[in-house]
């Protein structure tokens, strides 16, 4: 029997699309329905590899951890990673495929479209509820022609269909009457209600809008979502990191630089967790002087973002502080630590190489070939928070090559292979890795808690448990304030 299906759409980007899948995710698998989430479509810089090695967003990654199933490329069939240039690298099906500018991606929707409905068909035949996120706005008129992510999703899935909008923006009434008068009939008829998102404040001074709405779109609103704080749930939507606040009480000072194609900043999630670390992104030279540990992420344009370090003085900056502060570059932020990046096949970039910070004796190479993987290693060297033997997982994502001069010994050796990942430079006080999640370890944040001085027991914050528990919360805060018999009946149950 094929599976049930719910989707969720939204006025607009940021309206709470994502969390409000994770939410149903959760709610239905706490009531012991097999679940999976579905995006047809995502935009983001924020990925995951799956354990076949695919590369999927982090939205449905989350998703897929809040219903406790495996993390599958069908979930999230196109994952478009801007570029440079107003082009995108197309992820189908976790594989790289090609970068394509909005022209070229139009004519290759006739091949992602199919990669939709075989995956759609896939999840369906397999689990019991499917929650559908859509993207952006359902009624973005110059695109929706060609859209393969809202309405065309909702009837290849005849899914009932949610509309979200966030009041903490306003405008909610334009906001979903406009979206309801531009849907056409037949699209309308799936909508069967609306839910309003991040609401502050006494509840009865919004009875008379939901009565306007109701009345003028015919449709009820079937819940009002209180304003959540410092919901402990990944986000891949860069919006969050413009409203990210410092968390200055930790006596543990962690600086990441921050890049204008700052990818997988994810990674540093675990890090705001802990109560003794203090963490932020600079966006200032002087902003990394306090820091006891500056990080450089990863990169989409490892060669652009590093010509941004050389123009905006941050490249002066952190070559001014080595061997003062220990710094670790992941994944492009690796590459930007060695002596030259280079990009002959412009893979990344029209510009072909760049002079690196040097302070690792390097070179990267551009590669046509993306190495996405999920991996565990072992730590060789006792340097910095690093302890010797100490075992880690994460996962790589990225397309260059890098070739470390002998001088430097590696950080880590893969897990049953002689393979190593990574240098240590600066007599301990720099290192690079291509290992993103690395602190999602707990082990490593107690390490590096304890080697800056900061007090952390045997474990820190067990992540996993932090995690698992903050699913729990949204989906009990959805719950009571949402009419789920409503929704479960329009579903079929």
């Amino acid at each position: 029997m094929p599976a049930k299906s719910l989707m969720i759409q939204g006025t607009s980007s940021h309206a709470g699309k994502s969390v409000l899948t994770t939410a149903f995710c959760r709610i239905f698998a706490n009531q012991g329905y097999h679940t999976a989430p579905f995006k047809s479509q995502n935009m983001s810089l924020n990925s995951f590899v799956t354990s076949n090695g695919e590369e999927i967003a982090v939205a449905q990654a989350v998703q897929a951890e809040a219903a406790g199933v495996a993390l599958e490329a069908e979930m999230n069939p196109i994952l478009l990673k801007p570029t440079e240039d107003r082009k995108s690298q197309v992820i189908l099906m976790g594989r790289p495929v090609n970068t394509m500018d909005v022209f070229g991606y139009d004519e290759y929707k006739r091949v992602a479209w199919e990669a939709v409905q075989k995956s759609y068909a896939s999840l369906a035949s397999r689990y019991d509820v499917i929650v559908i996120e859509g993207a952006g706005s359902p009624v973005e008129m110059n695109l929706k022609e060609r859209d393969i992510a809202n309405m065309k999703v909702a009837e290849l899935a005849d899914a009932p269909v949610i509309i979200v909008t966030d009041i903490d923006r306003g405008g909610i009434i334009a906001s979903l009457v406009g979206t309801m008068e531009l849907l056409e009939s037949k699209e309308r008829d799936r909508v069967i209600g609306f839910v309003i998102n991040k609401f502050r404040g006494e509840r009865k001074l919004l009875d008379s809008a939901l009565e306007f709405i109701e009345k003028k779109t015919g449709k009820p609103v079937l819940g009002v979502i209180p304003f959540m704080r410092e919901l402990k749930i990944l986000s891949e939507d860069s919006v969050s990191l413009e409203n990210h606040l410092a968390k200055k009480t930790g006596s543990v000072k962690i600086t990441c630089v921050s890049l204008p194609h700052m990818s997988n900043f994810t990674d540093f999630a675990p890090l705001e967790l802990e109560e003794e670390v203090s963490f932020k992104y600079a966006h200032r030279p002087e902003e990394l002087d306090d820091a006891d540990l500056i990080l450089i992420p990863g990169s989409k344009n490892t060669i652009s973002d590093m010509e941004y370090l050389w123009k905006s003085g941050m490249a002066a900056k952190i070559r001014s502080l080595k061997g003062q502060k220990t710094i670790l570059g992941i994944c492009g932020g690796f590459q930007m630590l060695g002596r030259e990046i280079r990009d002959p096949y412009r893979v990344e970039s029209e510009k072909t190489s760049i002079e690196g910070l040097g302070l690792v004796k390097a070179t990267t190479v551009m590669e046509k070939e993306k190495r996405t993987v999920k991996t565990e290693v072992r730590a060789l060297q006792s340097e910095g928070f690093f302890r010797k033997g100490e075992i880690y997982t994460g996962y790589e994502i990225h397309m260059g090559k890098t070739e470390v001069a002998d001088v430097h010994k590696p950080l880590f050796q893969f897990s049953g292979s002689e393979g190593f990942d990574g240098a240590i430079a600066e007599n301990g006080t720099v290192f690079g890795t291509y290992l993103h999640g690395l602190f999602d370890n707990d082990e490593l944040r107690r390490d590096l808690i304890q080697f800056f001085g900061g007090k952390a027991g045997d474990l820190v914050t067990d992540y996993n448990l932090i995690k698992s528990n903050e699913y729990d919360h949204l989906a009990d805060l959805v719950s009571q304030n949402i009419n789920l018999d409503l929704i479960k009946k329009s579903m079929g149950f």
